[in-house]
C-alpha cells in the first residue's frame, strides 16, 4: 500500500499537533503517524505562557478552554519555610500572563481530536521502520499498522514530533548525550483533599526537598494532584527499594509534604522515569527537521517541555510551508540558531538551580522588584526575549546576582 502527501508528521503529541495544524492552515496536505494509542499517559503537566501564544495562532484555545483545565498563574518555590513566589502578571516581558496545568492525557487528546476535526488524518499504534531521503528532500517511510499491513508514505518534507520515540535521530544515529548530570524522578498522581485549603491550586509549587533534590506539586482541576521527586540515582538508595514503600517515605520526609499528602489516596502506583536529558548533532536535514524533545529534553525543574515543543514545532512548520512554496530557508540561522538559543538560555537556569545559584536568589532576603520581574519572564517560558539582561546574557547576569545576594545578605545578618 503506497501514499502521498506534502507533510508528514511522526508523532501526535503537542509538538506533533502544533505542526500538523499550522501545516494544514496553509493549504498544504498534512498525515500525522503515532505509535501509541491516544489517550495514552506522558509527564510534563505544567504548562509555561510562552504556550499560550502559539495555541492561540495554531487555533486551538477554544477547544482546550472548553475542557476547563487548571489555570496556572505562577510558580512558587518553598524552602523549609522560606517562599519564593513568582506571578506571571508581574513578568518583565509582554505576553500571557497565564496558562493550565493538565493532566497530559486529556490535553494531548484535546488536540488531537481538534486535529480529526478538522480532516487531518492520524493514524495511531502506526510504527516508522525506516525512512529512505531521496536527493529532491522528498522520502519515503515504511510504516507497521496495528493490523499488521505496511505502508509506503511518500512525502516532500518530514517533521519529526516523535518526543522521546525520538525517531529520526535513532534511525540515524544522530543522537548525543547532554551535559546535564542524569537524574531519576519517581512520581505518581493523588487524591489531594488539602489542593485549596494548604496552598493556591493554581501555582506549580517545586519544595527544595535536600540539596540537588526537588519536589513538584502540580495540582489539576479534577482534585488530583501530581506529585514527583526529582534527584540523583544515589540519592534513592537511601529509601526502600520498594517503590510504593520509597514514595511513602519521601513525602514523610519533608513536615509540608507530609502535612498536605501524608494520607492522601494513590491514583496509580508510582512510576519513575530517568537518564532523560539528550540532545541530537543536528536539528534539520535533507528532507526533515526535528522539534520538541526530539531536538533536546533538558530537565522537568521550569517545566520547558511543553514549551519547547510548541515554540520549535511552530517555527519549524512555518519554515517548511516557506520551503515548500518556493522560498530559500536557511535552516541553521532560521531554525537552530533559534532554538539552540532559548535551550542555552534555559540550561543556564537548570544548571544554577541544581549547583544552588538560583536557590540563592529566589530566597534572598531583600530581592530586587525589577530583578524579580526580568526572572519570572525566564521563568514564564520569554526565553527569546533580548531585551531581558537573564536572557541575553544569562549565565553572566546569574552568576553576577548571586554574588550580589551573598554580599547583601551577610550584611542583613550583621547585628
Amino acid at each position: 500500500m503506497n501514499s502521498k502527501t506534502d507533510v508528514l508528521v511522526i508523532g501526535a503529541g503537542p509538538a506533533g499537533s502544533i505542526a500538523a495544524s499550522f501545516v494544514h492552515r496553509a493549504g498544504l496536505q498534512v498525515r500525522v503517524v503515532e505509535r501509541e494509542k491516544f489517550p495514552r499517559f506522558v509527564i510534563g503537566e505544567s504548562l509555561l505562557p510562552r504556550c499560550m501564544d502559539v495555541l492561540e495562532e495554531a487555533g486551538f484555545l477554544e477547544a482546550i478552554t472548553a475542557k476547563h483545565f487548571q489555570q496556572k498563574f505562577g510558580a512558587k518555590f518553598l524552602r523549609g519555610e522560606e517562599i519564593a513566589d513568582f506571578n506571571f502578571s508581574e513578568s518583565f516581558t509582554h505576553g500571557w500572563t497565564w496558562t493550565w496545568q493538565v493532566p497530559r492525557a486529556d490535553f494531548d487528546l484535546t488536540l488531537v481530536e481538534e486535529l480529526q476535526r478538522r480532516g487531518i488524518l492520524v493514524d495511531f499504534e502506526t510504527t516508522v521502520n525506516w525512512i529512505e531521503f531521496q536527493e529532491d528532500e522528498r522520502s519515503v517511510t515504511t510504516v507497521l499498522h496495528s493490523n499488521g499491513d505496511i505502508e509506503k508514505i511518500e512525502a516532500r518534507f518530514i517533521i519529526d514530533a516523535s518526543g522521546y520515540g525520538r525517531v529520526i535521530p535513532r534511525l540515524f544515529k544522530l543522537d548525543r548525550p547532554s551535559n546535564l548530570e542524569p537524574r531519576r524522578a519517581i512520581f505518581a498522581h493523588l487524591q489531594d483533599m488539602h489542593r485549596t485549603d494548604v496552598d493556591e491550586p493554581n501555582r506549580i509549587i517545586i519544595v527544595s526537598y535536600a540539596p540537588q533534590v526537588w519536589v513538584w506539586i502540580i495540582p489539576f482541576s479534577t482534585g488530583i494532584t501530581s506529585l514527583g521527586f526529582v534527584g540523583s540515582p544515589e540519592f534513592y538508595q537511601r529509601f526502600s527499594e520498594n517503590r510504593e514503600k520509597q514514595f511513602s517515605e519521601l513525602i514523610a520526609g519533608n513536615a509540608y509534604l507530609k502535612n498536605r499528602f501524608g494520607n492522601a489516596s494513590l491514583i496509580f502506583e508510582p512510576r519513575i522515569l530517568e537518564a532523560w536529558s539528550t540532545t541530537a548533532d543536528k536539528f534539520y536535514g535533507n528532507g526533515f527537521v526535528l522539534t520538541g524533545n526530539v531536538t533536546e529534553f533538558l530537565d522537568p525543574i521550569f517545566s520547558s517541555g511543553v514549551m519547547f515543543a510548541t515554540v520549535s514545532s511552530q517555527l519549524a512548520s512555518q519554515l517548511v510551508i516557506k520551503k515548500l512554496q518556493g522560498e530559500k530557508v536557511d535552516w541553521e540561522i532560521e531554525y537552530t540558531n533559534v532554538i539552540q538559543q532559548g535551550v542555552d538560555t534555559f540550561r543556564s537556569y537548570v544548571m544554577a538551580w541544581y549547583d544552588g545559584t538560583l536557590e540563592k536568589i529566589f530566597f534572598a532576603k531583600n530581592p530586587n522588584p525589577e530583578i524579580k520581574r526580568k526572572i519570572c519572564s525566564v521563568l514564564a517560558g520569554y526565553v527569546w526575549d533580548a531585551d531581558n539582561a537573564f536572557v541575553r546574557k544569562h549565565t553572566i547576569a546569574l552568576k553576577r546576582l548571586a554574588r550580589v545576594v551573598d554580599v547583601e545578605d551577610k550584611l542583613t545578618e550583621r547585628p
